[in-house]
């Protein structure tokens, strides 16, 4: 059996660029739920780290079904990652919970109290990217970045890195 992919530094880079993530989970019924999250983070090479901060829905979910995906887009480059894996709950009164949780409860701050930290583990990881990377796939991210800035009506407010 092989080793279990790790987060590498383009997926934390990514993660660290994107100001959202969306969880898939499966109810007992086996309805599909996608909830967005804005309070994520990666925990080395070894999972990510998601905080519930109102979402009870995604956390009984993941109670009856560990098996998640997570992904993640940096909206202005147009790529991003898909994770899925399994995913553990860790509540509030449990041990371990402030080391664990310590960045997402600082990344939310004392307005948004974190209930849990949902920890999923990768068991595949998978690069998402736009369509106009396989139609302009000589297009520089410059350019890239530039018409998304265009087509979206924004301009960047600092330097990207």
């Amino acid at each position: 059996m092989s080793a279990p992919p790790r987060l590498t530094e383009a997926v934390r880079q990514d993660i660290r660029r994107s100001v959202l993530c969306w969880l898939a989970t499966v109810d007992a019924a086996g309805q599909p739920n996608v909830s967005p999250k804005e309070v994520f983070c990666a925990q080395g090479e070894e999972a990510i780290l998601i905080a519930d901060i109102a979402s009870p829905g995604s956390v009984s979910n993941i109670r009856g079904n560990p098996q998640v995906c997570v992904s993640f887009i940096d909206v202005f480059r147009q790529k991003g990652w898909k994770v899925a894996g399994a995913a553990t709950i860790i509540g509030r009164d449990e041990a371990g919970f402030e080391a664990i949780g310590r960045e997402l409860i600082a990344m939310a701050g004392p307005s948004f109290p974190v209930r849990h930290v949902i920890r999923l583990t990768p068991q595949r990881i998978s690069r998402i990217l736009a369509p106009s990377y396989a139609i302009f796939p000589d297009r520089t991210e410059e350019e890239r970045m530039a018409e998304i800035y265009r087509l979206y009506g924004v301009r960047p407010i600092g330097g990207e890195d």
